[in-house]
């Protein structure tokens, strides 16, 4: 027992990542490079196709920078890909790694195994958040998802993760793209009906600041109740004088008005449903 308790430890302290090349610099890799930074894991490198982007964020760890792939350092303990999806593919395709390095994708909605055959070591590190250049952001609390195609580089992203995060889990490729459509519905879907009430309240010179105490208290619900319990407003009560008279009001606004009638539609079908499974 004590040889694989020791074995165990050896292997450990053998995945751990003190090293890091990131590749991207854009809103991800920055709040990320800032986490590592602040966390104690060393950023060697920062990549970015435009190099003013990749001296902006190297300034802030104090590391080298490149925009050129070819010129990554070759001795890091990850590789980590923050990149915009459809450019993973090409990034993979123009690097010069010895063939055992650990490279890992950032990306919600793209599959673990387009990083084989780039790589005998490979995963995945979602942080499940919304992420901007300049807004900064804890880690401690984000959903870390990862995937690994090999149980040591599992053991090294899971520490990894760990350092950041108090929430680590490792979820698969099929999962992961799950999470990621929902997030899509609950955080870049509801963003833009944020733009949308936003251009409502413009046309009539209104403050979108009256709406966030609103906002706030949405969202703060639904950290203590289910979303279907949540939901209020005239969709639910099916109040037709009031939804007809809204749509009137979008009369200049065609696409608002599609939006609002699929979406009342779509409440009113849900709790419906809802409704008839409490039966």
């Amino acid at each position: 027992m004590q040889k694989l308790i020791y074995n165990l430890r050896l292997q450990i302290i053998h995945a751990m990542i003190e090293n890091v090349v990131l590749i991207g610099a854009g809103n991800l890799a920055t709040q990320l490079a800032l986490a590592m930074h602040e966390n104690g894991i060393r950023v060697k490198q920062v990549y970015s196709r435009t190099i003013q982007s990749a001296r902006e964020l190297a300034g802030k760890l104090k590391c080298e920078y490149t925009n050129d792939l070819s010129k990554l350092i070759t001795e890091a303990d990850i590789y980590l890909i923050a990149v915009k999806d459809s450019a993973i593919q090409e990034i993979l395709e123009n690097l010069y790694l010895d063939k055992d390095k650990l490279i890992v994708h950032t990306a919600g909605g793209v599959p673990m195994n387009l990083l084989d055959g780039f790589t005998l070591n490979y995963g995945v590190f979602y942080p499940l958040q919304t992420f901007s250049k300049n807004r900064k952001i804890s880690f401690s609390s984000i959903p870390i998802c990862i995937e690994a195609n090999h149980p040591s580089s599992l053991i090294a992203l899971q520490e990894f993760a760990g350092r950041l995060s108090d929430s680590v889990h490792q979820i698969n490729s099929d999962e992961r793209r799950t999470l990621h459509l929902a997030a899509v519905f609950t955080n870049n879907f509801v963003n833009h009906f944020y733009t949308i009430g936003a251009e409502i309240l413009q046309d009539k010179k209104l403050n979108f600041d009256l709406l966030k105490p609103l906002i706030n208290e949405t969202a703060a619900k639904i950290g203590k109740m289910d979303p279907v319990e949540a939901q209020t407003g005239p969709a639910k009560r099916n109040d037709q004088p009031t939804i007809n008279a809204q749509l009137k009001m979008l009369h200049d606004r065609p696409e608002f008005q599609k939006i609002y009638s699929f979406v009342t539609e779509s409440i009113f079908q849900a709790h419906k449903k809802h409704n008839h499974d409490l039966l």
